[in-house]
């Protein structure tokens, strides 16, 4: 009896979803609890699992399709049933049966083939924290069949906060990759299948069997549907990838069985950027002529590349402009006189370095700085939740810090009881550890405030944007000498500007103003923060 496969009751703010990925095909088998399908909605991405163990034996929702909740999006039907409609729809003809005697030889050429020494593993993605609901695939480091060690790192996950690192779970190698790079996973997804004991030699004949396998496979479960295109077979889904991206299959190299191109093959062209279509040619005649007059001389290559958005960049990108869409931001600007701190720098920073073993910057003094000036305006320090305002009473600063894979702005907790070697040391090991990727996510969650230095990079004067839901940013730039007027006098001085970024909804200029000026204060006299006035 057939079995309806639904999808998931929608929570009442989801109107619709859409059929993002059907995991199973129609004649698959699957068991009970084992993913058929993903609903993707606009806040989240839900799982439909097989209600019991059977075969899929229709699809009513196709994948782009939108759906409602509870609607039927399949049928599953009992496995002895579709094993039977299999064995009588069997084909008589020789032609017909082609596909399956080649399935019966790769199975046999499967019960032939050596095992691993060890069990098998089921390589998975790892937990994901509530606030992280998928990452993609960045990189594997091993290829199938390459031997490696015990805790070593397999493959990266990149989600929009953190890299995570996936290692093997023991000496062997990789058997199988379920997961390419650049693909969507969610948490303990399954990426790839590993062998104990396997690797070496036989790593290479068992990536060599795979790739002929997949050959094998996509002509028998295709051939019906390749296509010759040009002097190229061309399988389904290569067919779909090249229309899509119009692409030249002529530039395509096909490693399927019999030259057959495969999505692979389309999908590493496009990473390459190697099948695009040339320029059309000009027509002969005068309009070949008018067109060459026209058309500036151009020397040498002009080289384009295209690249998707890392998930990190992605979140950056979608964070900025919600900041400057939903916040009333405006700036207010400041200068600073930083002759002080650059004295006490100068005068401590060898004793401070053999005392502390980190060298004395100035972060140390501008999170103290701010510090104290949060707890002197509250209304800086608070955040906006909905209509609702939530003062902090205590000061969690984020420092931004910029890597290759985008701008991460992890926190300093409670840096009014923190010393400034403290703020040093955690400044310094936040940005090497942020460099390789190593931050974790409970690291840049939080903040009430946040402190940006475009000064490291010659920056003279910005605008620093929000990093919600905070309400305010201070953003610090490059210390230049410039004459200033003292005591009646023109002395050089190196002064710094000050920019102070904030939501006029929650922040009033007075504040913001008075902020920045407390701010410049205890910088141009470091006694205050010791005096704590």
């Amino acid at each position: 009896m057939a079995t309806e496969i639904k999808a998931p009751s929608f929570p009442e703010s989801v109107a619709e979803g859409t059929v993002a990925a059907w995991h199973k095909q129609p004649g698959d088998s699957v068991e009970r609890d084992e993913l058929i399908v993903e609903i993707e909605t606009d806040k989240v991405v839900l799982e439909v699992v097989a209600p019991e163990a059977g075969t899929l034996s229709e699809i009513k929702v196709e994948e782009g399709d939108t759906c409602e909740s509870e609607q039927v999006l399949g049928m599953l039907g009992a496995a002895e049933e579709k094993a039977e409609s299999k064995s009588d729809a069997k084909p008589q003809g020789g032609q017909d049966a082609e596909p399956e005697q080649k399935a019966e030889k790769q199975a046999e050429q499967k019960s032939e083939k050596p095992a691993a020494s060890g069990k098998s593993y089921d390589v998975k993605a790892p937990s994901f924290p509530e606030s992280v609901q998928e990452g993609t695939v960045a990189t594997w480091h091993k290829k199938v069949g390459e031997a490696v060690k015990r805790d070593e790192v397999l493959a990266d996950i990149e989600t929009d906060k953190v890299v995570l690192e996936v290692v093997a779970p023991a000496d062997g190698a990789l058997s199988d990759i379920k997961v390419q790079e650049g693909e969507q996973v969610e948490s303990e997804a399954l990426l790839a299948t590993f062998a104990e004991g396997a690797g070496g030699s036989e790593g290479g004949e068992a990536e060599g069997a795979s790739a002929e396998s997949r050959g094998d496979e996509s002509e028998a479960s295709g051939a019906e549907s390749d296509e010759k295109v040009g002097d190229k077979i061309v399988a389904p889904a290569a067919r779909k990838l090249i229309a899509e991206h119009d692409l030249d299959v002529s530039k395509i190299e096909g490693t399927g069985k019999g030259g057959r191109v495969l999505k692979e093959d389309v999908q590493k062209a496009l990473k390459e950027g190697s099948a695009k279509k040339s320029a059309p040619a000009a027509k002969s005649g005068g309009g070949a002529k008018a067109a060459a007059a026209a058309a500036p001389a151009v020397e040498g290559e002009r080289p384009e590349k295209r690249v998707p958005m890392s998930r990190l960049r992605q979140t950056i990108a979608k964070r900025l402009v919600q900041a400057q869409q939903t916040a009333a931001m405006l700036t207010t600007y400041n200068e600073v006189d930083m002759t002080a701190v650059m004295s006490l720098r100068a005068q401590y920073k060898d004793t401070f370095l053999k005392a502390h073993d980190t060298k004395l910057g100035f972060m140390g003094f501008f999170v103290k700085a701010a510090s104290e000036a949060l707890k002197r305006f509250p209304d800086v320090n608070a955040s906006i939740d909905g209509t609702d305002i939530v003062y902090h009473g205590y000061q969690d600063i984020g420092v931004a810090v910029s890597t290759d894979r985008g701008l991460v702005v992890p926190v300093l907790r409670d840096t009014d009881s923190m010393k400034i070697a403290d703020v040093e040391k955690t400044i310094v090991d936040f940005g090497k550890r942020a460099r390789d990727g190593k931050l974790g996510i409970d690291e840049m969650q939080g903040g009430t405030f946040t402190i940006t230095n475009g000064g490291i990079f010659g920056s003279l004067m910005s605008t620093p944007i929000l990093n919600p839901p905070q309400t305010a940013i201070l953003g610090m730039h490059k210390i230049q000498e410039r004459p200033m007027a003292v005591n009646g006098k023109v002395e050089i001085r190196p002064m710094m500007y000050l920019a102070l970024s904030y939501d006029h909804r929650m922040i009033d200029g007075k504040d913001a103003v008075q902020f920045l000026v407390a701010i410049k204060d205890l910088l141009e006299d470091p006694a205050r923060l010791l005096l704590d006035i």
